[in-house]
């Protein structure tokens, strides 16, 4: 079979040439190669003495000799230097094979084969090279044919994939890689193949024959060509990075981890609640960190057992083994077919459940249960996976913080995904760490909210104030977010004779120290307001409270002798040096509803704002004073007479102050935004707030607002009386006659009994002209007026006492009594209920007889 052989053969490279030489030892005939190997064409050479043209001087007679033994029939082969034809040096070496030949005549001729030595040399040096680079190198080194299959493969390839070298010719890319990585080697060698464009860096996934860990790859590969420019295959230099990898791959990890840690830190603990912390966490580490997520929490923790605390620590012991009782308050998912339902509700005693615990479902894990275990010492659990192999490794993480576990978090993987490792069990612990700080500060912060709530509701007035004569609505908004509590109050007392108490005041700070100043603050208020004293002098007297708040050891006693005079005033001044001065500002206003008319006294505080039907807002001319604290300065108090439908407003600086504008900017505005009095009142107070920029934050806001609705004057019974007997017996008589009137005739017996005992009390220890009062709004109050300075004292009479059991009466049959300075002397009244349809209780004997 005649087959051309393919351009790039052996003789491409070797440069084979021939000639031959006659019978007159002349060049007879040249060929092409020998014309490039020389460098002398055919019709230069043929017909030359080859020994003269091509050999040096020194060498022509051992040429002419070897000429004429090739004539003579003998072969020869040897090395010959030759040079090119008109230069004088030796320009290279040929090995020439002569062989005798006859011409046609039967003359003796020669045929000669030359190759150029130097081409020889440097193949061999080249072959040299290559079988050293081949065979020695450290990398293995495959080359592929044209057909894809490996034509030739180094010592090293064959070290990691078995065999001998020579085994390996004829396999495909499939006998070592599957699948994908099989198919995607074998589409770059073939563009490789077709393009000649050289690839590198190309990254494998496999594992060597015998071996159960997977191998990465980096290969190179590029086209090789014959010496005339053919393709001949594709080479490839692969080398084992699997260390570089896997190192690559803990420095992504460790990067990976240290984001996932700073993210956590700025993303956990932004809420003060228990679920939105538990959520935060899981949103953190899915789906970054794992595929599943699930946070449960005790129940104890939840509901706020003071007690909970030591059923969550790792040193009660069975008290957490398994049986206390969680609720499963977030869970999030980054694939479709989540195991847990959405959301489920507490049906049922709680218990072990067959499947996992619904979103808020409460449970219990059972006791030696991996999650159990972890709840009760406190360490990492792993938690088989799933029976229908969706989850293959599955971190119980016990939530502890300040050595107390709160709860527990369940980080799972999914078929697919790399199993936990010990670097991902420490920042799975270090996430859950955070996270149970965070927690169990939300905890701490909820127990101290609720416990601010009710310190502020304490020292507020429960439910809607009522007054007679006033119909009130109030606000209160904390400046101080966190425990909603601060230094403003507000206050409505209910005095003698129907009257009113109305009370603002701001203590100056924020928060709960201030909110308990303002708390002590507030209680003098409400015992000074029952003495009915003044409101200048209540003010006075609440001055000396305030400057006494702060100042530590103000209850101890001042005694000793003066020997200790310098230690105590040594110690006296480091605590004044160490207390911490309550200032504070108020408003004080007495309200009457016979007259309208209010007192108002003012500690620094801003002015009260009154707006009558029909005209603008207007601020009171009340004298400010100095803050409650200061001392040293009288209160001033005003009388102001208000209109009917009159509105009334007392507020702290917090509503009309702000860093943004000015004072008066705010008391304008407060202004306009009261152009509406006659609207209901609650609707006024949303009003104000929702119109003013009050910066809700800055500072705490209280707002009391009074609309005036004084007493009819049919609700009003008011005589005069003379300094005489018989005025006691005209006291009966219009008291009997005015609760006729108001069809009250079930008080008429006590209250004949009661009136002519204060009456009596006036003729006997009192001056001037006696004024009788009865008042009729939600109870019924008398009130006997004199110009008497002497306070009226109730007191035991002996058992020979003719007198002095009136006040004891009075105190027996009455809901209320007492007695009050007037500027002009005194007054003492007394209240009853009004009849409620049901019959009045009776007195027991004992009662009777408690007074004597």
């Amino acid at each position: 079979m005649w087959q051309s052989s393919p351009p790039g053969s052996i003789y491409d490279y070797i440069r084979v040439a021939s000639f031959s030489i006659g019978p007159d030892g002349l060049i007879e005939q040249w060929s092409r190669r020998a014309a490039g190997l020389f460098g002398v064409a055919a019709h230069q050479a043929v017909g030359k003495d080859p020994v003269e043209a091509f050999l040096p001087g020194e060498m022509r007679r051992e040429g002419r000799r070897r000429i004429g033994e090739v004539l003579d029939g003998k072969e020869w082969t040897g090395l010959v230097p030759f040079r090119m034809p008109g230069e004088d040096g030796v320009h290279g070496l040929a090995e020439i094979y002569v062989m005798p030949s006859e011409t046609a005549t039967g003359e003796r001729a020669a045929v000669c084969i030359v190759v150029d030595v130097r081409a020889l040399r440097r193949i061999e040096t080249d072959l040299a090279a290559s079988q050293a680079i081949f065979g020695q190198s450290p990398f293995g080194f495959v080359l592929f044919g044209t057909d894809l299959t490996v034509v030739r493969a180094n010592e090293r390839f064959a070290t990691v994939f078995g065999g001998r070298p020579d085994d390996h010719r004829g396999r495909t890319v499939g006998d070592y890689l599957a699948g994908a990585e099989a198919d995607r080697l074998t589409a770059t060698l073939e563009r490789v193949l077709e393009t000649g464009n050289s690839v590198t860096d190309l990254q494998l996934v496999g594992m060597a024959p015998g071996d159960t860990e997977r191998r990465h790859w980096s290969m190179n590969l590029y086209r090789v060509h014959s010496g005339s420019g053919r393709p001949t295959g594709i080479a490839g230099l692969a080398t084992d990075v699997t260390r570089r990898h896997t190192a690559a791959r803990e420095a992504a990890s460790a990067r990976r981890n240290l984001a996932l840690l700073n993210e956590a830190s700025a993303r956990i603990g932004n809420s003060l609640d228990l679920e939105t912390t538990a959520r935060e966490l899981l949103d953190v580490a899915v789906p970054v960190f794992c595929d599943l997520a699930s946070v449960d929490l005790y129940q104890a923790l939840l509901t706020g057992d003071e007690a909970a605390p030591g059923s969550w620590s790792p040193l009660a012991g069975e008290a957490i083994g398994g049986s206390a009782e969680l609720r499963r308050v977030a869970f999030a998912s980054a694939v479709s077919d989540a195991l847990p339902a959405p959301a489920a509700s507490d049906s049922g005693p709680p218990g072990a459940a067959a499947g996992p615990p619904a979103l808020g479902a409460v449970h219990r894990y059972p006791s030696g249960s991996p999650c159990a275990v972890a709840l009760r010492t406190g360490r990492v659990a792993d938690v088989p996976g799933d029976d229908r192999g969706f989850v293959q490794s599955t971190l119980a993480v016990p939530m502890v913080a300040h050595d107390t576990v709160v709860g527990l978090v369940r980080f799972s993987r999914t078929k697919g995904s790399e199993p936990f490792d010990d670097r991902d069990r420490a920042l799975a612990t270090e996430l859950a760490a955070r996270a149970a700080v965070c927690i169990d500060n939300a905890r701490l912060y909820r127990r101290e909210h609720e416990r601010a709530l009710i310190l502020q509701r304490s020292l507020l007035p429960p439910g809607d104030p009522e007054a007679a004569g006033l119909d009130i609505a109030c606000r209160y908004l904390p400046g101080n977010t966190a425990t909603e509590v601060g230094g403003d109050w507000f206050d409505v007392i209910e005095l003698p004779g129907h009257r009113t108490a109305l009370v603002v005041g701001d203590v100056m700070g924020r928060g709960l120290r201030a909110a308990v100043a303002m708390g002590e603050l507030r209680t003098a208020v409400r015992t000074l307001a029952l003495l009915d004293l003044e409101p200048a002098e209540v003010l006075s007297a609440l001055d000396e409270v305030a400057r006494g708040l702060g100042t530590p050891g103000a209850a101890s006693s001042s005694g000793g002798g003066g020997a200790q005079w310098p230690a105590r005033a040594a110690h006296k001044s480091r605590e004044a040096d160490l207390s911490e001065v309550y200032l504070a500002t108020c408003v004080y206003a007495v309200y009457d509803p016979v007259t309208r008319r209010c007192t108002f006294a003012n500690a620094g505080h801003l002015p009260p704002v009154v707006v009558e039907p029909g005209e603008a807002a207007l601020l009171l001319d009340v004298p400010p004073g100095m803050p409650l604290g200061v001392g040293g300065e009288p209160f001033e108090e005003v009388e102001v007479e208000l209109k009917e439908g009159a509105l009334l407003a007392l507020y702290t600086d917090g509503l009309v102050e702000s860093r943004d504008h000015p004072l008066d900017e705010g008391l304008a505005a407060l202004r306009d935004a009261l152009v509406e009095p006659a609207r209901p009142l609650e609707d006024v107070c949303d009003r104000v707030l929702t119109s003013l920029d009050t910066r809700h934050g800055e500072d705490d806001i209280a707002l009391l607002m009074a609309r005036i609705q004084g007493l009819p004057t049919e609700a009003v019974g008011d005589w005069r009386l003379p300094r005489e007997l018989r005025s006691v017996g005209r006291a009966r008589e219009l008291a009997r006659d005015q609760l006729t009137a108001w069809g009250l005739e079930e008080l008429v017996d006590t209250t004949e009994l009661l009136v002519s005992e204060l009456v009596t009390n006036a003729l006997r220890y009192g001056e001037g002209e006696i004024r009788l009062r009865l008042l009729r709004d939600r109870t019924l109050v008398c009130e006997v007026w004199d110009a008497g300075l002497v306070q009226p004292r109730r007191r035991r009479a002996r058992d020979t006492d003719e007198g002095g059991r009136g006040l004891q009466l009075v105190g027996l049959l009455s809901a209320a009594w007492g007695a009050r300075r007037t500027p002009r002397g005194k007054t003492v009244w007394f209240e009853l209920p009004l009849p409620d349809g049901r019959p009045a209780a009776e007195r027991s004997v004992e009662e009777l007889l408690s007074m004597f």
